[in-house]
C-alpha cells in the first residue's frame, strides 16, 4: 500500500480540527458518515478507497480513528480541538501517568500546570517510551510525572480513550513531578 501517513494526518485534521474544511458535519459523539467522509473526500480531491480508510484504521500506529460497531461511521479518538462527547466513563487512572514535552513549556507548566490549550483533554501516557515519543515530536523531551492516582483520589477525573492514551481536564502543579 502506498503512504498512508498524508491521509492519516488529513483525516486527522477533519476528524478531530476542522471537519467544514471538505464540508463535513459530525455529530455531537464525532461520528460522521463513512460514505459521507469518502465522498467529500472525493470532491476535494484526496479520493481514497474503503479499503484504504479501513487500512489507515487498522494500521495507525496511535490507533487514532475508530469505526462504530456496524462500521458506518468513523471518529477520532481523542485529540479534538473542536468540542465533541466521546461518552468515555471516568476510571481510576494507574498511580502515575506520564506527559512528554519540551523545554519551552516548562515556565508556564511549573506556574500553572498542564492545560488543554486548544484541545479537549490534556494528554497523558501510561509509560515514559510513550511520553518520550510525545515529547521528541516537538524537540528534545523532557518527561513529567504525573500523580494521577493522588489527583484521583483529590476528585478530578480521567478517562482512557479507545486507543489507551489517558485524558483529563488539566493537572494542577502539585500532582506534577518535576
Amino acid at each position: 500500500m502506498k503512504d498512508v501517513k498524508p491521509i492519516s494526518k488529513f483525516l486527522s485534521l477533519v476528524l478531530r480540527h476542522k471537519p467544514e474544511k471538505i464540508g463535513l458535519t459530525m455529530d455531537m459523539n464525532g461520528w460522521v458518515s463513512v460514505d459521507e467522509l469518502l465522498e467529500r473526500m472525493r470532491k476535494t480531491g484526496k479520493a481514497i478507497s474503503r479499503d484504504t480508510l479501513n487500512y489507515v484504521v487498522e494500521n495507525n500506529d496511535k490507533k487514532r480513528f475508530a469505526f462504530s460497531e456496524d462500521g458506518k461511521q468513523i471518529r477520532a479518538s481523542q485529540g479534538h480541538s473542536i468540542e465533541v462527547d466521546l461518552q468515555y466513563t471516568p476510571v481510576q487512572p494507574l498511580e502515575y501517568l506520564y506527559h512528554g514535552t519540551v523545554n519551552k513549556y516548562m515556565q508556564s507548566i511549573r506556574e500553572t500546570g498542564l492545560q488543554k490549550m486548544n484541545r479537549t483533554h490534556v494528554h497523558l501516557s501510561k509509560d515514559r517510551e510513550t511520553a518520550i515519543t510525545v515529547g521528541n515530536r516537538r524537540g528534545s523531551a523532557i518527561i513529567l510525572t504525573i500523580n494521577a492516582g493522588q489527583m484521583f483520589k483529590d476528585g478530578h477525573e480521567f478517562y482512557l480513550s479507545a486507543n489507551g492514551v489517558w485524558l483529563c481536564n488539566g493537572v494542577p502543579p502539585q500532582y506534577i513531578n518535576f
